[in-house]
C-alpha cells in the first residue's frame, strides 16, 4: 500500500479549504437563488479539478513507482471517485426531502449544504483513518463490511423503503429538549439572540439533520470505496472531491430527480456488486479496470432504462 508524505495530506487540505473560503467568502458572499446553469457549471468546475488531480496523482505515482503500478493507483483513485460519486445521488433526494418538510428558503439551501458538507469531510476522515486501521489489523472484518453491502443493495432494490421523517431524527429531538429554538427562520443565521437569550433557528435544525443523514450514508459509501483501495489517501481524497461537488449536482439536478426512476435499482445493484467484491476477493480477485467498467455499465444502464423505458405508476425506485 503506497503512503503518501505528510505534506501531500497537508497541501490538500489547504487545497480544499482555500476552495470553500472562495466558494463562501467570494461567490457566495450574499445569499441567492442558485439556477440550473450555474449549477451546471459548478459542476463542471469539480469534475474538472477532480480530473486534474487525478492525473496529477497518476504523474506523481509514475515517477515514483512506474508506469504500471502508478496507473493502478490512480485507476483505484478514479473508481473510488465514480463510487462515491453514484452513492451520493441518493444524497440529493434525501435533500430535497428536508428542504421541502422544514421549507428552507431557495436562498439559503447552499449556506445548509455548504457547512454539512464541510462536517461531513470531517465525519468521514474519521471513519475512513479508523476504516483503514482497522481493516490492516483485522483484516477479517472486510468480509463484514461485504455482507453489509450486499445487505444493503438487497434492502435497497426492494420495494416499500422507508419515507425519511426529519422530526423523528434523534439528534434533533435530543437537541430541542435542551435548546430552545425560533419559530421562524431568522434570514441565513442558525443562532439569534434575543432577550439575552441564545436561540437556535429552524436553519439549524435543517443543518444537524443533515449533519447526522450524512452518517447513515457514509456508513455506505466508506465501505465500498474501501473495497476498491485500502489506502487512506486515495479513500479520502476521492470522498472530499465528491461530496465537495454534491452541492451543485443538488442544485443541477432538483428539478429532473424524477426522470431517473430506475437509477435507485442501479445504485442498488453496484453495492451488491461491491459487497460481492470483497466477500471474494481471496478466491477470485476482480481487476480495478474489471470493476470500472462494472460500474460504468451498471449507471449507464440505469440512466439508459429510465430515460427510455415508459414510466409505470407502480414503479417506486427513483
Amino acid at each position: 500500500m503506497e503512503t503518501m508524505p505528510l505534506w501531500a495530506w497537508g497541501a490538500f487540505l489547504v487545497f480544499i479549504t482555500a476552495m470553500l473560503a472562495l466558494d463562501l467568502g467570494v461567490f457566495r458572499k450574499k445569499s441567492n437563488v442558485i439556477g440550473m446553469k450555474e449549477a451546471v457549471s459548478w459542476c463542471a468546475v469539480w469534475l474538472a479539478l477532480a480530473l486534474a488531480f487525478n492525473a496529477a496523482l497518476w504523474w506523481w505515482w509514475s515517477r515514483r513507482l512506474g508506469a504500471q503500478a502508478g496507473g493502478e493507483l490512480a485507476l483505484q483513485w478514479f473508481t473510488g471517485y465514480l463510487v462515491e460519486i453514484c452513492l451520493s445521488v441518493d444524497n440529493v433526494f434525501v435533500f430535497i426531502v428536508i428542504f421541502s418538510y422544514f421549507k428552507v428558503p431557495p436562498q439559503h439551501q447552499h449556506r445548509v449544504l455548504f457547512w454539512g458538507v464541510l462536517g461531513a469531510a470531517i465525519m468521514r476522515f474519521v471513519f475512513i483513518i479508523v476504516g483503514v486501521d482497522l481493516l490492516d489489523r483485522f483484516h477479517w472484518l472486510i468480509y463484514g463490511f461485504g455482507v453489509f453491502l450486499v445487505f444493503t443493495g438487497v434492502k435497497m432494490a426492494l420495494p416499500g423503503k422507508q419515507e425519511l421523517d426529519p422530526e423523528k431524527n434523534i439528534a434533533v429531538r435530543l437537541f430541542r429538549k435542551f435548546f430552545p429554538v425560533t419559530p421562524d427562520y431568522e434570514g441565513g443565521r442558525f443562532f439569534v439572540t434575543q432577550n439575552s437569550r441564545r436561540l437556535a433557528t429552524p436553519l439549524f435544525m435543517v443543518l444537524l439533520v443533515i449533519e447526522t443523514t450524512d452518517v447513515a450514508f457514509a456508513l455506505d459509501s466508506i465501505p465500498a470505496v474501501l473495497a476498491i483501495s485500502s489506502s487512506a489517501f486515495i479513500v479520502f481524497t476521492s470522498n472530499i472531491f465528491a461530496i465537495l461537488g454534491l452541492r451543485s449536482l443538488y442544485f443541477a439536478l432538483h428539478g429532473v430527480m424524477g426522470l431517473f426512476r430506475y437509477l435507485g435499482l442501479g445504485l442498488a445493484a453496484i453495492l451488491v456488486f461491491i459487497g460481492l467484491k470483497m466477500l471474494l476477493d481471496e478466491v477470485f480477485p476482480i481487476s480495478i479496470g474489471v470493476s470500472l467498467g462494472v460500474i460504468g455499465g451498471v449507471l449507464a444502464v440505469a440512466i439508459g432504462a429510465s430515460r427510455f423505458l415508459p414510466a409505470k405508476s407502480s414503479d417506486t425506485h427513483a
